[in-house]
């Protein structure tokens, strides 16, 4: 899908997803020698929109696995149908139970869910297996197979072999530790709060009309935010909405008063408003 680190970079740059070096070069390493991508960091750091923006500049398809406590094969791999089943098996009464079996598990009769559908797909396909951390651990024993040779066995048909492999994109918050072999069969990256730097040109990107100082003062303000002791640090996404709340309000300036009553955009916990509308120095900001 791309043929530099900085193709990465620009491509990525157009989707309106601004990559850092090490985000562009983990990527292209990732479609160079066609492994998965583990993206492990802080929710709300644009790991989910990573994979979208890969998607989008290479035209292809996005197949999302969400991942939840008790997710499952039936939501992860596959089902049958089996009111269809049902309705087969009444309306071949005078068949032997063989010649219905045969028919019953067919192709007719199969849902497949997004690892079943990212690996048989024939056109380019990004497969997005978000928040891996939330799934319970006997969910990476189904993913092993997936990671390590592109395959999915379903018994009553045969094993599924991928002929076009999908940029796969797995995300992480780190609520809980992955096991190694799923991390062997990865290339890990980790996406961390950006620098200022970094931060005021996605802010300025996504918020356009938000002046250059007040851009600065956003940041700055979000950076102290999250060197105090909080049960939730503000996310980049937490600070492009701080900012359109601003340019919502009229805004032009940070001033305590503005900033204590739109607090609530970016912490979501009334101990971290109160801890920070505490601490915080707006003078020295």
């Amino acid at each position: 899908m791309f043929t530099s680190v900085d193709d990465v970079a620009a491509r990525l740059a157009e989707t309106g997803y601004l990559a850092s070096p090490a985000v562009a070069t983990t990527v292209f390493l990732a479609d160079r020698l066609g492994k998965p991508l583990l993206v492990e960091g802080p929710a709300g750091v644009g790991k989910t929109e990573l994979a979208k923006a890969v998607a989008q500049v290479a035209g292809a398809r996005l197949v999302r696995l969400q991942c939840y406590e008790g997710v499952d094969e039936s939501r992860a791999l596959y089902e049958w149908n089996h009111a269809k089943q049902l309705l087969r098996i009444s309306a071949g009464r005078d068949e032997s139970w063989d010649e219905t079996r045969t028919d019953i598990f067919s192709e007719e009769f199969l849902l497949p869910r997004p690892l079943l559908t990212a690996i048989r797909g024939d056109e380019p396909t990004v497969l997005l297996i978000d928040e891996t951390d939330k799934a319970d651990v006997e969910m990476e024993g189904l993913l092993l197979e997936v990671l390590s040779d592109f395959q999915i066995t379903v018994p009553e048909l045969g094993t599924v072999t991928a002929t076009r492999r999908p940029f796969v994109v797995l995300t992480s918050n780190a609520g809980r530790e992955l096991s190694e072999a799923l991390r062997r069969r990865c290339l890990f990256l980790h996406i961390g709060f950006p620098e200022e730097e970094l931060e005021r040109r996605i802010v300025r990107l996504k918020v356009p009309g938000l002046g250059a100082a007040l851009a600065e003062s956003v940041v700055r303000v979000v950076g102290a935010l999250r060197a105090m002791d909080l049960r939730k640090a503000p996310s980049v996404a937490e600070t492009v909405d701080w900012a359109r709340t601003l340019l919502a309000l009229g805004a032009e300036t940070l001033d305590e008063t503005v900033v204590r009553e739109t607090l609530g955009v970016i912490l979501k916990h009334q101990d971290d408003i109160q801890k920070a509308a505490a601490k915080l120095e707006l003078d020295a900001l």
